[in-house]
């Protein structure tokens, strides 16, 4: 069941790239891509479903969602040159986490930490402030916290101790 969830959160972003930016069916598939995120993993844990494969999944469809919203909304928002600097310097610790999650552990990792769902939330949240805040202060709070995150995101990866008895996969981890 989470897995078709998440499946669902694929879809939607994909009928998002044929929705005119801003525009209610717009927000209605972004609302909806961003309801299953919510919910997919809540699902898993109540269920009793939660796999390797759902997490990486999950992961997957969360990226594709950034890439399809970064594909819309980019053009749209007219954002200072600061701002593309700034998003290539956390899509660059971003791949360098990834690489040193491989590195490790012989697989990709996700890193489901408080920091990156946060990340997700102001992420999420960017369109709705539109109409209120002036995007250079919002687009100023979600490279901070995002950059933040993915400090902390290689941190934990490269300080994660594996020993044989552990699955070798940080997707399940969380901070408590």
């Amino acid at each position: 069941m989470a897995n078709m969830i998440t499946g669902l959160r694929v879809i939607c972003s994909i009928v998002l790239l044929f929705c005119p930016t801003l525009s209610i069916s717009f927000y209605i598939m972004y609302i909806a891509a961003g309801m299953t995120d919510m919910i997919d993993g809540m699902v898993a844990r109540k269920t009793n479903s939660v796999s390797v494969f759902g997490s990486k999944f999950d992961t997957a469809a969360d990226f594709i969602f950034v890439v399809v919203c970064l594909i819309k909304l980019i053009p749209v928002l007219h954002v200072e040159g600061w701002t593309y600097i700034w998003i290539a310097v956390i899509a660059a610790i971003k791949v360098f986490n990834m690489i040193l999650g491989y590195i490790k552990q012989k697989t990709f990792v996700a890193v489901h930490s408080v920091m990156n769902k946060v990340t997700g939330a102001l992420l999420f949240a960017l369109p709705f402030t539109l109409r209120v805040l002036e995007l250079r202060y919002s687009v100023f709070g979600v490279c901070f916290v995002a950059s933040l995150a993915a400090i902390q995101e290689g941190y934990l990866i490269g300080t994660w101790k594996v020993d044989s008895s552990q699955h070798c996969d940080m997707t399940h981890y969380t901070e408590k």
